[in-house]
């Protein structure tokens, strides 16, 4: 059976710390979506470890880790990242698959996705995309212009003419769309050349990885990247990113079936968060959110762009439990609301004076509601010395219970510090 981890608001909820606590007992951990443009550190002893596109069960030396075919795979960055990793002692060779069916992101994908934010930065438009190559790598993909990662490694030699063909109407489709940009593509298809060889020993079906795993009953981890309120289709559309990043994504992603999932763990942080443009109800442009921003050390690990700060939304994560269905959840980042008095949480939307019965689609809607908060009494105690769930402050243990009661989704796991250990477990 495959249990699942998936961000519940706009991403850098901390699902990588869960995913590395899960997988010390784990046999097989999957990527199903996204590209390196996620990121999460996983701290262990003395090292720390840099995750962009690789699965985290690499912290763990007996895991196998897929990339499925729901990943866009830029496969400079994939060898940049697994180099790093075995630098710092990590073995990963023999344990790290990739979907034969993902698609590729290449160097002209990351150009365009500048030319394009740039484009729409004059019209005040912009997106805020970490310029990875992702939309543009989904956008060939949709279009059915795309190139996977079975047309690159395929060795027979009418494959490899069959790629740069592809290739090369790809590079001129881009440069009809953007004009003439400055651009090396014989030395990109040079390259190519060469991971043909280098990528053959990590490509399999996942497909047929992922059914021979679930027959063998395996211990299954599947780690989804950004998250809900980032979803294509119900996120905050279009200040999203390019694929599915809730349950759904997983499915097609990886090509399991629904029946084989057993828990869909939500990662929640205490407050909410946000990088890039678009409408944010509960964020607050003042002390609070300062403070947040700094206790917190809100920084992006892909970009380093200061992370916007707010309340914690329940009202998004409502609409997104309705969308995931969570079994439980994990609240992490609980320790940066110690210093708190008081602590608001956003419980309702209202619109012209109405309260609205959902997350509404509209960003004009979005960007006008009023959010009717609850406030609670802080515990002004520091709680990162705590090693069990007990032992927590009456006022924090009110704060979570108050969370559970509105989502009606236990509370399994609760964060209250960076290091690895420090997670309380409230529910088995």
């Amino acid at each position: 059976m495959c249990d699942v981890v998936l961000g519940s608001q706009w991403g850098d909820e901390g699902k990588g710390k869960l995913v590395d606590l899960l997988c010390d007992d784990i046999e097989v951990c999957a990527r199903c979506q996204g590209g390196n443009n996620a990121g999460h550190t996983i701290v262990v002893g003395d090292k720390k470890y840099d995750f962009h596109m690789l699965p985290s069960g690499l912290v763990n030396p007996k895991c196998e880790n897929v990339i499925g075919s729901g990943v866009v795979v830029h496969v400079p960055s994939f060898f940049e990242e697994l180099s790093n990793l075995e630098s710092k002692g990590l073995d990963c060779r023999g344990r790290l698959f990739v979907s034969s069916r993902a698609h590729l992101v290449f160097d002209f994908h990351q150009r365009t996705d500048k030319l394009k934010e740039a484009e729409l930065s004059e019209n005040k438009k912009s997106i805020g995309t970490t310029g990875k190559g992702i939309g543009p790598t989904y956008s060939t993909k949709a279009s059915r212009s795309g190139i996977r990662v079975h047309h690159l490694v395929n060795p027979d030699p009418k494959a490899w003419e069959e790629f740069k063909t592809r290739y090369m109407r790809l590079v001129e489709s881009r440069m009809k769309r953007y004009g003439e940009f400055d651009y090396d593509y014989e030395e990109e298809l040079a390259r190519y050349a060469k991971y043909r060889e280098e990528l053959r020993p990590f490509v399999v079906d996942t497909v047929e990885y992922m059914h021979e795993a679930i027959v063998a009953k395996k211990k299954i981890l599947i780690e989804g990247a950004n998250a809900l309120m980032l979803d294509i289709d119900f996120g905050t559309y279009p200040y999203v990113t390019s694929s599915s990043t809730g349950i759904g994504g997983v499915l097609t992603g990886l090509g399991i079936p629904p029946k084989t999932i057993r828990n869909i763990y939500g990662v929640v942080k205490a407050y909410t968060t946000r990088v890039g443009e678009g409408p944010f109800p509960t964020e607050q442009l003042n002390s609070v959110g300062e403070t947040l921003q700094d206790v917190g050390a809100e920084y992006g690990v892909t970009t380093g762009r200061k992370r916007r700060c707010g309340w914690l939304d329940l009202v998004v994560l409502r609409y997104s439990n309705l969308i995931n269905g969570y079994t439980s959840l994990n609240i992490t980042k609980l320790d940066v609301l110690d210093k708190f008095k008081e602590i608001k949480v956003g419980v309702a939307y209202k619109l012209n004076g109405k309260e609205l019965k959902s997350f509404p689609e509209d960003l004009i809607d979005l960007a006008n509601v009023e959010v009717v908060y609850e406030t609670l009494p802080g515990w002004e105690t520091d709680i990162t010395k705590i090693k069990s769930y007990e032992d927590l402050p009456e006022n924090a243990k009110k704060y979570l219970d108050y969370i559970e009661n509105y989502l009606q989704v236990p509370i399994q796991w609760v964060g209250t510090g960076p290091a690895r250990d420090s997670m309380l477990v409230k529910h088995h």
